[in-house]
């Protein structure tokens, strides 16, 4: 057995002025006896205060700053100030909850009691403590933990001629419940003089705030008002819409309480904290005497059942009630899912007519007489302090079988007729279609057209009004041969060699058919869609025969469809064989064969319809040479060649020169066609070996001085060398002599 405290849990660490620590209280009175003035009633007043005391939080105020006002018309009028002192204070007696696992909580109560004579006047008066703050994460209201609570009561004149006591609530209410879980609290309250009690949830009130220090601590909005201000109070302010007094925990449905027994009950299904208030006015025939306000807070939490009973279910209808369906079958099987430390299992179901049936295995197979509603029960751990049981509502039907039947002509390319077949004890509302290609249909016997052959697993699903399912698939094969055979083009008038592909576009038609093609010069094939080449001049009748994997054939002949005309073949020669940049004049002759007209381009630099041109490049290279000639029916051939125009160079050194300024070789340098040389170079050195000239420019020679600008160099014999790299890429290197005369 586990047990816990009822009041919430919070571990916030503050210094006793800042702790965020109340979470409840409450203000009643006991009428004793005549005052020690005339006129006069004796009460005993009782303040309690619950704290959270598991995070270190503020201790209760040893002495508790009371104030009585007398309300004169619409004033309220300060009677007395005091500091009552702390009467007892102690751990909230723990409260057991068989079987379930919540978390653990530290709740303290505080009561201070005192007693305080009111003279009859005909006034009411007011006993009120106020104290700052809330716990900071309560879910339901605006910024809980800036704000405090007043505890008070008010001593109706009525109840004080009445020697009236006010009502006392009987237990602790239970802060801590658990979430999804039912809550059935008895909150109710005595009245020691048999007065009438009405409850019903009302607003928290708000007292104090968050001033820390100074004067504004004792003040309105500091944290310990001294004395408690006066009414009216400021209601606590819930989030709106989700919360508000009279639903303090929110949900659909809420939480209630009955206004005649003050039980609460109802389902809580959001976790939080939620602050919670009960008003209990006291009538006495039919007038009202006193209201007593205590307020609360629920924690709402995950708590772990030592024991969960459940079963497999088709339907839910409230908490741990489910439905169940049994269709055509007088045997039907439960699937227990219960959890826990479980000993024993029950069940028991109970006819219309009265008849009782259990059994006591965990997944039962049960023997039900006849069709009906069964109203039964599955309980675990029937006779032990932790069980748990769900409430079970069976229905057994009679059978339902889906079937249906279809009927097409399996040769021609035409739709599927579709008739349910189905059987059940109820009326079938709804079917369900798939024919096996991701189309659908609701419809009871459809009509459908597919449009790619195969073989189909054709599923229906049926719901009968009882909500009885039943399905079947059957394998529908649906090869019907092409109702027209189509091929793309129509027509054809080409010229050889004609390359024709033929699209066949006839439906419906895949790789599993079979294909039979006759193009009419011999040849055949048998794939869906060929290409065929006709290489002879002629006219062709086209036949096709298609059979569907079942058998089913389609076949045609398309007469005289292909016309192949004859064609010119396109062919030429030119001259000289080697073109270089020296002779760059090419002669073409025409070699063509059935060719009348005649078209040459250039590499797109001139063209020429002459049957033997001639033609002059302009530069150097390869040179795309084309001729498309023309036969007289109208049918072109065209033939391509590169004609290479090779640049030549020529490279000529002297032996000697006469370097005196006569203007006559007085330069030595190279001579020659050298248009289109790369990479040049040219070294002089002197019989020492001596580097005394270089260039890489052709164009600039050696005057036979050194580098071209020192003293003159002696007559005699000196040595050069030439590279340089042709318009080709090849290269070329020769050294010689150079005989420098002066």
């Amino acid at each position: 057995m586990r047990y816990i405290t009822l009041l919430f849990l919070l571990i916030i660490s503050f210094n006793q002025v800042e702790a965020k620590h109340i979470i409840g209280g409450s203000m009643t009175y006991k009428y004793i006896g005549p005052g020690a003035l005339p006129n006069s009633n004796k009460y005993e007043f009782t303040l309690t205060v619950f704290r959270d005391a598991g995070g270190g939080g503020a201790d209760f105020d040893f002495g508790a700053q009371i104030a009585i006002y007398e309300q004169v018309g619409s004033q309220y009028l300060l009677i007395l100030q005091d500091a009552k002192n702390l009467t007892n204070k102690g751990q909230v007696p723990l409260t057991e909850l068989p079987c379930m696992d919540p978390p653990n909580v530290k709740v303290e109560q505080a009561h201070y009691v005192f007693t305080q004579d009111l003279e009859i006047t005909g006034n009411s008066f007011h006993v009120s403590y106020q104290r700052c703050c809330r716990n900071e994460t309560i879910t339901n209201i605006n910024n809980p933990g800036d704000i405090g609570a007043t505890y008070t009561i008010e001593v109706t004149n009525e109840a004080m001629i009445a020697k009236s006591s006010s009502p006392t609530f009987k237990e602790i209410p239970p802060i801590v419940i658990c979430n999804d879980f039912p809550i059935d609290y008895d909150h109710s309250a005595t009245d020691i003089d048999g007065d009438q009690l009405v409850y019903s949830f009302c607003s928290p009130l708000e007292g104090g705030g968050n001033i820390l220090s100074g004067p504004g601590a004792s003040g309105c909005a500091g944290v310990t008002p001294t004395p408690a201000c006066a009414p009216p109070y400021n209601l606590a302010s819930f989030i709106q819409p989700t919360y508000s007094p009279t639903k303090p925990m929110g949900g659909d449905p809420v939480i209630s309480i009955n206004s005649s027994t003050g039980v609460i009950t109802g389902i809580p299904h959001q976790l939080g904290q939620y602050v919670v208030a009960v008003c209990v006015k006291e009538f006495r025939a039919g007038k009202l005497l006193s209201t007593i306000r205590r307020e609360f807070q629920f924690n709402v939490a995950d708590c772990q059942p030592d024991v969960v009973a459940e079963i497999n279910k088709d339907s839910v209808i409230g908490f741990k009630e489910y439905a169940l369906l049994a269709c055509g079958l007088s045997d039907v099987s439960f699937i227990n899912e219960s959890t826990g430390d479980i000993s024993n299992y029950y069940w028991e179901f109970t006819s219309t007519s009265g008849q009782i049936i259990t059994s006591m295995d965990k997944n039962p197979i049960i023997t039900f007489p006849d069709t009906g509603l069964y109203i039964g029960k599955m309980i675990v751990n029937r006779g032990l302090p932790c069980k748990d049981s769900v409430k079970i509502h069976l229905s057994v039907y009679g059978e339902i079988a889906a079937n249906f039947t279809y009927d097409y002509d399996t040769c021609v390319a035409g739709p599927v007729q579709f008739t349910d077949a189905s059987v059940s004890a109820g009326n079938i509302i709804n079917w369900t279609w798939d024919y096996g290609n991701g189309d659908t249909d609701k419809s009871s016997s459809p009509i459908y057209l597919y449009k790619d052959p195969g073989i189909y697993p054709v599923s229906l699903r049926v719901e009968d009004k009882y909500n009885c399912k039943g399905d079947t698939t059957v394998m529908i094969t649906w090869q019907p041969a092409p109702s027209d055979i189509i091929i793309a083009p129509s027509t054809f008038n080409g010229c050889i060699p004609a390359d024709i592909y033929f699209d066949n576009l006839s439906s419906p038609i895949d790789s599993t058919y079979t294909l039979e093609w006759n193009f009419g010069d011999g040849e055949t094939d048998s794939v869906v869609s060929p290409t065929h080449s006709f290489k002879e001049v002629g006219v062709y009748s086209i036949g096709v025969k298609i059979i569907s994997p079942i058998g089913c054939e389609k076949e045609t002949t398309f007469p005289n469809w292909i016309q192949v005309l004859p064609s010119p073949k396109a062919a030429f020669s030119y001259s000289p064989e080697t073109i270089t940049s020296f002779n760059p004049i090419i002669d073409f002759a025409d070699e063509s064969i059935d060719a009348v007209r005649w078209f040459w381009n250039f590499d797109s630099l001139a063209t020429t319809q002459e049957v033997n041109p001639s033609y002059a490049f302009q530069d150097t290279g390869k040179h795309l040479v084309s001729l498309r000639v023309v036969h007289e029916s109208g049918c072109i051939d065209e033939v391509s060649k590169i004609i290479d125009l090779v640049p030549k160079i020529t490279f000529f050194m002297p032996n000697a020169f006469t370097p005196n300024e006569d203007n006559k070789n007085d330069i030595f340098k190279g001579t020659g066609d050298t248009y289109g040389i790369q990479n040049f170079e040219m070294i002089i050195w002197n019989r020492w070996g001596e580097r005394i000239y270089n260039t890489d420019d052709i164009e600039e020679g050696w005057n036979g001085r050194k580098d071209n600008s020192g003293q003159p160099s002696p007559p005699g014999v000196y040595v050069y060398e030439v590279k340089y790299t042709n318009p080709r890429g090849k290269d070329f290197h020769f050294r010689g002599f150079a005989t420098l005369i002066r």
